[in-house]
C-alpha cells in the first residue's frame, strides 16, 4: 500500500470512529428525552414527591444537587486552583512534587465508590458531621480534586514566560505576577476544567449514597448538616426500589440531571469563549 493510500485510509478509519462517538451521544441523548420529556411538567419540577415516589415532582431532588454542587465548588474549587498555583509558580522541581503530582494522578484514578467509603469513614464517622450535606459535598470536592489542579497546572504552564518576566521587571511582586497576569491569562482553562469537574460531581451517586442522600425526606434541608434528596441517588432509588412508579418519572428525572450536567458543559464553553474575547482585548 503505498503511503497516500495508507493516509486515506487512516483518515477514514479516525473520522468514522469520531462520527461513532457522535452518533452513541445522539442514540443516548434521543432515547432518554423522547421519554423524558413527556414528564417534565410545571408540576413535576416544583412538586414534593408523594405516594412513595410514584406521583409528585423532584423538586427537594433538584434543590438539594443545587446545594451539593454549590458547596463542592466552594470547597474544591479554591484549594485545587491554589495547590495547581504552588506546584507551577514555587515549588521547585524535587522529589516532594513529584510524589505530589504522582498522588494527583493515582488519586484520580480511584472509584467514586472508594471516596464514598472513605466520606463514610472519615467524614460522617470520625468527624461526627453524619449523612449531612457538609459530608457529602467535602466527598465530592476530594473526587474532583484532581481534575482542577491537573486542569489549572495545564492552564497556568500555558501562560508565556514572557508575561511573568515583564512584569517583574516592571518592578510587581511575585504574587502581583500571579493575582493580576498569570491567573487572568490561566482563568479560561482553569474554569473549563473546574466547571467539567463539577458537572462529574453532580451526576455521581456513590460517594453521596455514603454520605449525604436520603431516600425521602418531607421537607428542605435548613442547614449543612442535614440529609439532602439528590436527583442522582433519586433516580436510583426510583429505578430499583419503587418497581410501580410511573417509567415517565425515572426517565423525567434523568432528563432534568441531564440538562443539569449540560447546562455545567455548556457554561464551560461559554465562559472559556468569554474570557478568550477578554484576553484579546
Amino acid at each position: 500500500m503505498s503511503p497516500k493510500v495508507a493516509e486515506k485510509v487512516a483518515f477514514h478509519v479516525l473520522r468514522a470512529m469520531a462520527a461513532f462517538i457522535v452518533l452513541v451521544l445522539i442514540i443516548v441523548l434521543w432515547d432518554l428525552f423522547s421519554k423524558g420529556f413527556p414528564a417534565l411538567t410545571w408540576e413535576f419540577i416544583t412538586e414534593n414527591p408523594r405516594k412513595g415516589m410514584t406521583e409528585g415532582g423532584i423538586f427537594p431532588a433538584i434543590v438539594g444537587t443545587f446545594y451539593l454542587v454549590l458547596a463542592t465548588i466552594l470547597f474544591a474549587l479554591p484549594i485545587g486552583v491554589m495547590t495547581a498555583v504552588y506546584l507551577v509558580e514555587y515549588a521547585r522541581e524535587s522529589w516532594a512534587t513529584r510524589i505530589i503530582r504522582l498522588a494527583v494522578v493515582n488519586l484520580a484514578g480511584v472509584p467514586s465508590v472508594v471516596f464514598g467509603l472513605f466520606g463514610l469513614g472519615f467524614f460522617v464517622l470520625f468527624l461526627d458531621f453524619g449523612v449531612s450535606i457538609l459530608s457529602g459535598s467535602l466527598t465530592l470536592a476530594l473526587m474532583i480534586l484532581p481534575v482542577i489542579i491537573t486542569t489549572s497546572e495545564e492552564a497556568l504552564r500555558a501562560v508565556p514566560n514572557g508575561y511573568r518576566e515583564a512584569s517583574l521587571a516592571l518592578g510587581a511582586t511575585k504574587l502581583q505576577t500571579i493575582l493580576f497576569i498569570v491567573l487572568p491569562n490561566a482563568m479560561p482553562g482553569i474554569l473549563t476544567g473546574s466547571i467539567l469537574g463539577v458537572a462529574r460531581a453532580a451526576g455521581e451517586t456513590a460517594p453521596i449514597l455514603l454520605t449525604a442522600a436520603a431516600f425521602f425526606l418531607p421537607r428542605l434541608p435548613d442547614s449543612v448538616f442535614d440529609q439532602v434528596m439528590a436527583l442522582p441517588y433519586h433516580l436510583y432509588v426510583i429505578a430499583t426500589q419503587v418497581p410501580n412508579a410511573d417509567p415517565k418519572i425515572p426517565y423525567g428525572t434523568a432528563a432534568v440531571l441531564m440538562i443539569l450536567v449540560l447546562g455545567l458543559n455548556l457554561a464551560a464553553v461559554l465562559l472559556r469563549s468569554y474570557f478568550r474575547r477578554m484576553r484579546r482585548v
